[in-house]
């Protein structure tokens, strides 16, 4: 019996056999493998440009005062807008769900994503994470298009967490008026 340092070669020998053999028999490999394993979840691929801009998304310390001034536009949406914090720190944190992302940030006219960029504390690129948000949800309607994804999602899982505007507490009511600047 094998133990200490010869079994871990045998084990490092024997998984790197296996690989071996897999890689010169199996299918796909590189994108056509993260297609085969992501597409049905409707998770489209990032270019290197989309890749490099994530961390300036995640920038976003949750300190809320994006959401400052939203309560009309939280109200207007039915649910589908829960403010502008939670959308980027939804849309920042792991890959969302695109459509519902960019249904949410529909509610944002461009000039108020430039006015929010400039009182962020942390300089959260709003306009280029709602870009970023935008393509990949229509990347997401081209693979459900071609078949190659599920049926967009519903926002119910938005609507499940985000209180309706009539049930917001009075202590959330500091949020939504304007910023004294």
């Amino acid at each position: 019996m094998l133990s200490g340092r010869a079994l871990a070669l045998a084990v490092l020998a024997w998984s790197f056999l296996k690989v071996s053999v897999r890689r010169l028999f199996d299918g796909p490999s590189g994108l056509a493998l993260f297609h085969e394993n992501y597409d049905a979840d409707r998770l489209p691929p990032l270019s290197p440009a989309e890749r490099a801009a994530l961390p300036g998304f995640s920038r976003c310390i949750a300190c809320g005062r994006c959401d400052l001034g939203e309560a009309e536009r939280i109200a207007a949406s039915g649910g589908a807008y829960p403010g502008l914090m939670t959308v980027v720190l939804a849309s920042s944190r792991s890959m969302p769900d695109f459509d519902a992302a960019a249904l949410a940030l529909a509610h944002v006219p461009e000039a108020v994503l430039a006015e929010k960029e400039r009182i962020c504390p942390t300089g959260v690129p709003f306009r280029a994470l709602a870009g970023f948000v935008r393509s990949k949800a229509s990347a997401q309607a081209a693979l459900s298009a071609n078949g190659a994804g599920a049926e967009p999602a519903a926002l119910a899982l938005v609507a499940a967490v985000t209180p309706a505007a009539a049930d917001l507490d009075p202590s959330s009511a500091d949020r939504a008026a304007p910023e004294a600047l």
